[in-house]
């Protein structure tokens, strides 16, 4: 079966700049309505899907997400590949505001949300093995990707998923540290796992938009991440349609 890639855009990557698009698909899960269509459409004359987690515009808060219906309908449309762009708070020094982060672990601090397919109505129970969340061959293709167009990844490290849509308390953070977490962010979980489930590969792009709380005395405030923002999805673009190219071949 040939590889199909879909984007899931976060914070900051409610649109994809580049991307023609051919088809948008409304499409009717078992789980209701998509955070937006489907888009389907080419860069560069590859074929890809994009979805907007948040919707565009950007307006479904991290814990009200429809993860599953978001995951069941790229699956649905026939995505094997899943790059997750995600922005996140940075917890130890090397995750500087500005980084981008190809996390290999995470820990799920989230709660209340529908998490599984397997809830008895969808599909028979099944224990998917999530020891490594991530695909490490399609992270190998991400980096390979970004070493094309000059941009430096910090490969490893551990993403913390919290409930959101709050930041998190410098307490809570000096835990997560304490737990081993690298990067805080709020969209990671249950969409890795999710994604797991249907046999899909899934990787998250992290890109660091502030340092997290008690990390900085500097107050965090929207106007400082969104200036990451800028800078860094315009970085993260020219990774993706590198990726895109790389996987048509």
């Amino acid at each position: 079966m040939t590889a199909s890639l879909a984007i899931i855009g976060g914070t900051g990557l409610t649109e994809l700049a580049g991307l023609s698009v051919c088809n948008l698909h409304e499409t009717e899960t078992p789980f209701g309505k998509t955070s937006s269509p489907v888009l389907e459409g080419e860069i560069d004359g590859v074929r890809l899907f994009f979805l907007p987690r948040h919707g565009h515009p950007h307006k479904v808060p991290p814990h009200l997400i429809n993860y599953r219906a978001n995951i069941w309908a790229l699956k649905n449309s026939g995505v094997t590949d899943i790059l997750a762009v995600n922005a996140v708070g940075g917890i130890t020094p090397e995750m500087v505001p500005g980084a981008l982060v190809l996390p290999d672990q995470l820990i799920d601090y989230t709660y209340g949300r529908e998490h599984t397919f397997f809830d008895g109505s969808f599909a028979p129970l099944h224990h998917i093995d999530f020891s490594q969340p991530y695909s490490a061959a399609l992270a190998e293709r991400v980096l390979s990707a970004a070493n094309a167009v000059q941009e430096r990844l910090i490969t490893g490290g551990t993403y913390g998923a919290t409930q959101g849509p709050r930041l998190e308390t410098a307490a809570e953070i000096s835990r997560m540290e304490r737990d081993g977490c690298d990067i805080v962010g709020m969209t990671g979980m249950p969409e890795a796992a999710l994604a797991c489930e249907m046999d899909m590969r899934y990787v998250s792009l992290s890109l660091v938009v502030n340092w997290a709380a008690g990390k900085t005395e500097d107050e965090l405030t929207l106007e400082m991440m969104q200036v990451q923002l800028n800078i860094g999805m315009s970085r993260i673009r020219a990774i993706i349609a590198r990726l895109a190219c790389d996987s048509a071949q």
